[in-house]
């Protein structure tokens, strides 16, 4: 026997209460009062009462309360089975749950019932699309289309679904019809800029994101978003204050957060980038973006152990992210472990073989490590997968250069003044002259131009001399103050001014070249090196730096210079940390140093202690002519590779050169203790893998006790 139950009478003042209480929003209130009529079983006057057990559904699901609304929604729909909305209700509190094919099957029975229902096939379209079956998703929304062309939601799914599937032209037309449909729906506007940002269309894009936050000014997606977009376009001042706005909004936006921090790594305010992007992983700490931004700030504040943990915890959470092993193996490089940044950097190519940058840091790798032919294979394959690719290109032609193989390396390292980020690139747009490409200058007049260090300039002057070989009427030389007195007398050149004056003046020349042009342009080999240029020492000078020399013992007479310039890029590696490294020098016998430091560290001779006997003129140089008066006096000039070095190799003095086994620059070759630049005084100390600078003080130290022992055993004489 089947029993039923009758429910307790409605009175209409507890429908009229009710109804007030969902007004205002009170559904957990309104279901307490409409609850005790509707009853938690079916009853026999269901089917009268239809409409209330929806009403008390609604009340229910509005609560929280999902099983007590299910329950009656099934109880509307068996008591009534063609009642449309208890059908979608249901249906749409199945998709906000996320129960997706329950859902599918109730949109599915509603559209049985009402197959012009349009809502319902835009509904349905979007469980469909949560499902992941897109064609399916996508003929529901058109479905619903068909049924009203108006319909602004389906249109916008329809834009969602296209723009999955990366039919991007499609998708936008979705999104400018659900904009026409309903001007006022600010994600149709947001996720149409997202969609024009993607494709390159900036300023369409912008404008997109302006009308979702004339809509909705605290729309924090549209914010985030636009925030992303004025950074890529540089705009970094208002990209803080409207990514700054989206966190204040939502304070718990991973995205915003993260975003924010990176328009602050842009501005370089890294201390408070870092503070964003630990705030980002306590909000979400299996975020993998959030520790990959972590390592890029630490990698650059040069913390780079806490770096390597930010990028391996990123790397643990997304393995086979590129960027991130790229990046890592950069960190590793930092660190000096090269074999691990190679693996590393391998890695990084199994993801992804066709990274440009990857390949540039392989070769950059294998280059430190000594394996050449690795590195110039890897500088090629970065260069011809991105042909834009400027450094992957200039430092193939600096390796080139220093394996010898002058012809491609010289033409390579020209194309420096196609690389933006270069200084080069802007000369041209300097002066008003032609650059000179190698044309005949006979009876023509050369501007030489400084683009680069000073090291180089008296390196590469000894080629103003055969311009006036090939006919040059007039050669002028435009550089910093600091090369213009021993600029002054080399062979070739007629006039040395600074770079202002040679701007102003630039259309009185026929021709401009870099000196670092010139042995592409004049065909330089290993064997056709010209010999460097001679400056001729200040005889003034000479006797005044002479009374100095002469307050040193006798004995043989060493200038030393262990530190160049710290705003050369690889100054932490060419440099020798401080003069009591070379302590081991002072052990020779007969050996009086000379410091012809100047600038950084030059301060340590004069303070240096009784066991380390040096004098300290470096301090009371005005410029290279005092300089090069000091090392015409000496017998020997020991040095890291500095601009001292060219001066006293160009004035014929015995010249040992210690050089870093990082970083190396290419004019000193590889794997030679001589130089073609200077053949006959020039003797290269090495730093091998993994050795300290002790090492070759030390090979210093032994190659002075061997060449000046007898000249020791002769003061003993006398």
């Amino acid at each position: 026997m089947t029993t039923t139950t009758t429910a307790a009478p409605l009175r209409p003042d507890c429908l009229q209460e009710a109804s007030a209480l969902c007004a205002q929003g009170r559904f957990g209130d309104a279901y307490t009062v409409i609850g005790p009529f509707v009853g938690m079983q079916p009853c026999a006057d269901d089917a009268a009462r239809v409409d209330v057990l929806n009403f008390a559904a609604l009340c229910a699901m509005g609560s929280g309360q999902a099983n007590a609304a299910e329950a009656l929604w099934q109880r509307c729909i068996d008591a009534q089975p063609q009642h449309v909305e208890a059908y979608n209700g249901l249906a749409a509190m199945l998709t906000a749950l996320g129960k997706l094919p329950a859902a599918e099957a109730v949109w599915r029975k509603l559209l049985a019932l009402t197959p012009a229902h349009a809502d319902a096939w835009s509904n349905l379209g979007t469980v469909l699309h949560r499902l992941g079956r897109q064609p399916e998703a996508e003929a529901a929304y058109r479905a619903a289309l068909a049924h009203n062309p108006a319909h602004a939601d389906a249109h916008y799914n329809l834009g969602l679904a296209l723009h999955t599937t990366g039919r991007l032209d499609e998708a936008e037309a979705a999104y400018r019809a659900a904009v026409a449909a309903n001007p006022q729906g600010a994600r149709a506007h947001n996720n149409l800029g997202n969609l024009l940002r993607e494709c390159g269309r900036l300023a369409d894009a912008e404008e997109a994101f302006r009308q979702a936050l004339l809509v909705q000014p605290q729309y924090p997606e549209a914010l985030n978003n636009y925030g992303a977009l004025l950074k890529t376009l540089g705009r970094l001042g208002e990209a803080e204050m409207v990514c700054r706005r989206a966190v204040q909004i939502r304070p718990d936006y991973v995205e915003a957060v993260i975003n924010l921090g990176c328009v602050l790594v842009d501005l370089k305010r890294l201390p408070d980038a870092e503070q964003l992007f630990r705030q980002a992983l306590a909000l979400r700490p299996d975020h993998a973006e959030a520790h990959y931004n972590l390592g890029v700030v630490l990698r650059q504040l040069e913390r780079y152990p806490e770096a390597e943990t930010a990028y391996r915890q990123a790397l643990r959470l997304a393995p086979t992210h590129t960027e991130t092993l790229n990046n890592l193996g950069g960190v590793l490089v930092a660190l000096d472990r090269l074999q691990e940044a190679l693996a590393i950097f391998q890695e990084a190519l199994v993801c992804n073989p066709d990274f440009a940058l990857t390949h540039f840091n392989l070769g950059s790798t294998h280059k430190e490590l000594g394996a050449l032919d690795e590195a110039e294979a890897a500088y090629r394959r970065a260069f011809e997968l991105n042909p834009a690719y400027g450094d992957a290109q200039f430092r193939l032609a600096t390796l080139l250069i220093a394996m010898g193989r002058y012809e491609e390396g010289w033409r390579l390292y020209e194309r420096r003044y196609d690389n933006t980020g270069f200084v080069h690139y802007h000369s041209r747009d300097m002066l008003d002259c032609l650059h000179w490409q190698g044309e005949p200058i006979a009876g023509k007049a050369l501007l030489l131009w400084q683009e680069d260090g000073l090291g180089d300039m008296l390196q590469f002057a000894r080629y103003a001399r055969l311009l006036k070989a090939q006919g040059a009427a007039h050669v002028t030389f435009a550089c910093v103050h600091t090369l213009h007195r021993v600029l002054a007398g080399v062979e070739g050149v007629d006039m040395v001014i600074d770079h202002p004056e040679a701007v102003s003046r630039a259309s009185q020349f026929d021709y401009w070249v870099s000196p670092l042009s010139l042995p592409m342009h004049l065909g330089t080999t290993l064997e056709t090196t010209p010999a460097p240029t001679h400056f001729p020492p200040d005889a003034a000078l000479l006797e005044h730096w002479a009374a100095r020399l002469d307050t040193l013992a006798p004995g043989t007479r060493v200038g030393l210079v262990w530190r160049g310039n710290p705003k050369h890029h690889n100054d932490h590696h060419r440099s020798i940390p401080s003069l009591a490294a070379l302590a081991p020098l002072w052990r020779v016998p007969g050996l009086r140093f000379v410091s012809l430091q100047k600038g950084a560290g030059e301060d340590e001779a004069l303070r240096a202690p009784l066991h380390q006997p040096i004098l300290p003129l470096g301090s009371e140089v005005t410029d290279f002519v005092d300089t090069a008066a000091i090392i015409a006096q000496l017998d020997l000039v020991i040095c890291v590779d500095t601009s001292t070095a060219h001066l006293a190799a160009s004035l014929g003095k015995p010249c040992w050169i210690m050089l870093p086994r990082r970083d190396l620059d290419w004019r000193w070759l590889y794997e030679r203790e001589d130089s073609p630049w200077y053949p006959q005084n020039v003797r290269l100390f090495r730093q091998g893998n993994y050795e300290t600078w002790g090492a070759v003080i030390e090979r210093v130290r032994e190659a002075c006790a061997l060449a000046f022992a007898g000249q020791v055993e002769e003061e003993a004489v006398k």
